[in-house]
This record gives structure tokens, sequence and C-alpha cells, in this order.
């Protein structure tokens, strides 16, 4: 595997990252979306996620080589309450999968969430038969809370949700403010 530089996203990977997106909405069943959204729409994700001071990272293979992946920490829920747990999304590569970037990214997005004074970090994740993304955040010290279900419908069948959670930092160790 080659080495990967991992960074903050910019404008300019919209294009990639929808690309890889729209794979996954059309292929897959980690996303619930069922209509890609073009790069317009993208760009509004990443400026939205950028604007309430959370990390949205691409990982290349090289130092100008094209997106392979993308991860970013959003809100979970927007009321103030929730302002310090995150939820996490992973999206990668068709080509690039299977070959541990997604640990690597996953592994990244937690300490900039926690550098950003995160204390949960959550994953809801698509499809309970999604035993790589299951796996992957279990790797990470996640612990699967339950799950929802057949909540989700696409490609004409039931969907699960599995909700993980990590402690970030000191967790609930003490107050975050």
């Amino acid at each position: 595997m080659p080495e990967f530089l991992i960074r903050s996203a910019a404008a300019a990977d919209v294009p990639s990252m929808t690309a890889i997106y729209r794979h996954h909405v059309l292929q897959g069943t980690g996303t619930f979306e069922t209509q890609p959204p073009d790069a317009p729409e993208m760009l509004r994700r990443l400026q939205e996620v950028e604007s309430r001071g959370l990390p949205w990272l691409v990982a290349t293979p090289g130092a100008s080589g094209p997106v392979a992946g993308f991860a970013y920490a959003n809100w979970f829920r927007a009321r103030e309450a929730f302002r310090f747990t995150v939820e996490d999304s992973i999206y990668i590569a068709p080509e690039w999968q299977r070959q541990g970037l997604g640990g690597r990214l996953l592994d990244a997005l937690i300490d900039a969430s926690t550098a950003g004074g995160a204390r949960q970090m959550l994953a809801v994740i698509g499809d309970s038969a999604n035993a790589g993304s299951i796996g992957l955040h279990r790797a990470r010290g996640f612990t699967e809370l339950g799950r929802l279900p057949a909540v989700g419908w696409k490609f004409e069948r039931w969907l699960d949700v599995v909700l993980m959670q990590r402690a970030l930092g000191a967790g609930a160790e003490n107050s975050p403010v």
C-alpha cells in the first residue's frame, strides 16, 4: 500500500469526493441517501462542516495523487447540549477499499475531533450487514450500543442501523468547558 497523505479537504477536492460518494449512494448501503448529491451540494456540506470548526479530511496517495477517500465529523444533533458529540462518516474509492485506508482516516478523524474539543464520537452505520464498517469501528474502540431494525428502505429491502460510540480524550470524566 502506498504512503498516504491525510490532510484537510479543500474545494478542489470536491469533484473527487462527489464521485466517491456517488458510488456509495448508488452501489452501497453505508449511506441511506438514494440520490447522489452534485458537486455544489458537496461543497455546501464541506463548508458547513468547516464552519462548525469540525474536521473534513481527505487521503491521497502521495502529495499530489487523486483523492482515494474522505472522512468527516459532523454534529450528531444540532441542539446545544450535543455540541461535544460528533458523528463520523468515512467513504473510500472502490479501488482503495479493504487496504487499511478507512482505519487511517478514522484514526486521523478521531485525533482531529479530540483536538477540536469533541468528547464523544458516534458511528451511525447503515446496514447491519456492513461487517467492514462495524469491524473498523470496533477495532478503534467503539462499542455497539444497539440496532435500529428496518429503519431504512433501499435497493428494495429493509436496512438496519447500527449505533456505536467511543469516548474522545477525557470523555465524560470531567466538564468539557
